[in-house]
């Protein structure tokens, strides 16, 4: 049974930090990317962050450059969403996607809520 489990959100004042992660279960986690979307109320969801397969190769949506790093630790099959200097436009529910690109496979796990407020 494939499993994406986040963990980490919550509620913090801008300028603070948060550490997301989504682990992994039912499939063959080092086969997979790992992208980290979110969704802001009455927004369409939109890609932050992206890690390869391999680890080797970071996308990052121009808004969280600098300010968001994505990793992936194979051994735990966890992949992680570091924000920094976070502001109230990244308030969204976060999700983490596994895809496999040679057959367009992907899983979703449920998200968790990420609030930058005063």
């Amino acid at each position: 049974q494939v499993q994406l489990v986040e963990s980490g959100g919550g509620l913090v004042q801008p300028g603070g930090s948060l550490r997301l992660s989504c682990a992994a279960s039912g499939f063959t986690f080092s086969g997979y990317a790992m992208r980290w979307y979110r969704q802001a109320p009455g927004k369409e969801r939109e890609l932050v962050a992206g890690i390869s397969s391999s680890g080797g190769v970071t996308t990052y949506a121009d808004s969280v450059k600098g300010r968001f790093r994505i990793s992936r630790d194979d051994a735990k099959n966890t992949v992680y969403l570091q924000m920094n200097s976070l502001k109230s436009e990244d308030t969204a529910v976060y999700y983490c996607n596994a895809y496999r690109g040679w057959d367009s496979r992907d899983y979703w796990g449920q998200g968790t809520q990420v609030t930058v407020s005063s």
